[in-house]
């Protein structure tokens, strides 16, 4: 098997490929392994229904086969639930998610953080940072050692700029970003965020905000997509829309990008256009290499 000793991402599906053979988290793990990929998010989007025993399957499954996992929390989750009754059911759900992926073996925890509800952003954001240091402070009474993810989102009404969660993992340990790659794009509903250049800047001001270590700790969605002058409309195959991901691939490599990439193609493109995104990385981290050896 050729060997990639530069590469430094993980690339696998959100939710189980189509193509395995048999449903369940343990056999999409087993079937990732097979594929040739090595990580798996677990997608929980629409509740938490697991018991402690799967949960010990699902980890020893993917201890075995090598895989790393991530979960996928709820969709129903929304930092700035307007009720405390909504708020209530949106905590449960996150700390839901934390507490089995932790017995699951899941170490980050990927959610939607919520909307604004046309109040300014700076109001959000303070909202979004309370709720999250008081929930990171239960996982960490309870052992939960895992890290939330708040996923930057693919329409202006919600919350989750870049630079919302690149602060929000400043202000609250425990918190690091999902940087979904397409979403940012749709956000602007215009066309940009495309580019290598502006993909370069998102990268710099990661480092600038979170240092080489945390560069080296992302967490990513990638798919192409389709948006309206609103932002994000869904998620498409690679070949059906504008996203120009090769120029992402070549702007995490020049960044030393490391950490795990998550695919969020519709059926049935799911696992092919993982695959795709990996064989693209690794052919650009070759060509790098070679022409690295030319140089010298």
């Amino acid at each position: 098997m050729e060997t990639y000793p530069n590469e430094f991402l993980r690339f696998g599906t959100v939710g189980a490929p189509q193509t395995a053979r048999e449903s369940g988290t343990p056999a999409a793990i087993l079937h990732m392994r097979e594929l040739g990929m090595s990580h798996l998010e677990i997608a929980w989007t629409q509740s938490v229904r697991v018991t402690d025993e799967t949960c010990a399957l699902i980890k020893a499954t993917s201890e075995k086969a090598g895989i790393s996992l991530s979960v996928h929390a709820p969709y129903f989750i929304n930092l700035n639930s307007q009720t405390e009754e909504l708020m209530t059911k949106s905590d449960a759900r996150l700390l839901a998610a934390a507490r089995a992926g932790f017995k699951a073996g899941a170490y980050d925890i990927v959610f939607h953080p919520g909307s604004y509800h046309s109040q300014p952003p700076e109001q959000v954001y303070e909202r979004c940072k309370q709720k999250l240091i008081e929930i990171t402070g239960i996982l960490r009474e309870e052992g939960v050692n895992v890290t939330l993810r708040p996923e930057t989102m693919g329409k202006g009404a919600m919350f989750g700029t870049l630079d919302e969660t690149i602060q929000l993992a400043r202000d609250v340990p425990g918190v690091m970003p999902c940087i979904d790659w397409a979403h940012l794009h749709a956000r602007t509903g215009d066309g940009s965020f495309n580019s290598y250049d502006e993909f370069a800047d998102a990268l710099q001001r990661v480092r600038d905000g979170l240092g080489e270590d945390g560069l080296k700790r992302m967490h990513f969605h990638m798919s192409s997509i389709a948006y309206t002058a609103k932002g994000e409309k869904e998620h498409v195959p690679l070949n059906e829309g504008d996203m120009r991901y090769r120029e992402l691939l070549q702007a995490f490599i020049d960044f030393g990008v490391g950490g795990t990439v998550g695919v969020e193609a519709p059926l049935p493109f799911h696992t092919a256009d993982a695959l795709t995104l990996q064989a693209t990385y690794r052919r650009l981290l070759k060509k790098g290499e070679e022409l690295e050896q030319i140089a010298d």
